[in-house]
């Protein structure tokens, strides 16, 4: 495998899409994408860890985002990542949550409150404020990702 693939350029291309699933994770691919671009200095204006989406994932399956990262400097492939995440795992989980836990995340929806409502939409307005399909937090990573790299929303 080429150093290419296994620390992506971020500052060149966005992780894969929250929506992409590794061992039933929804985030886990993207956290992999983010993590190895980090520990590579080529993360560009994204964000790895407790501080981002991520920290969603890390206090589920109950792992420091710093351990992984020094897992990931290792240059596991996804699958022996994976493997050690189930094996490191604070909070082991069964089949049924992960997957009621990746389902929640792929609809979730901005917080009822008045900050968060209004931040989300103006996000999506940055975008285009005729886009009425954006509704959930992946539907924005995915657009944000799709036009920071030249798309049109």
């Amino acid at each position: 495998m080429s150093t290419t693939n296994l620390f992506p350029d971020l500052t060149q291309r966005p992780p894969r899409s929250p929506r992409v699933r590794l061992g039933g994770y929804v985030l886990l691919p993207r956290i992999l994408d983010k993590g190895r671009a980090s520990v590579a200095g080529k993360i560009g204006e994204y964000r790895y860890g407790a501080k981002a989406m991520d920290r969603h994932f890390f206090n589920f399956v109950g792992i420091e985002p710093d351990a992984l990262k020094d897992e990931l400097a290792k240059g596991g492939s996804d699958l022996e990542l994976l493997t050690w995440i189930q094996a490191n795992a604070k909070s082991q989980r069964q089949p049924w949550e992960i997957a009621a836990w990746s389902e929640y995340h792929l609809r979730r929806v901005p917080d009822s409150d008045t900050e968060t409502l209004t931040d989300f939409a103006e996000a999506v307005k940055k975008f285009n404020p005729g886009r009425e399909d954006i509704n959930t937090w992946f539907d924005l990573l995915d657009v944000d990702d799709h036009c920071t790299f030249g798309g049109k929303a």
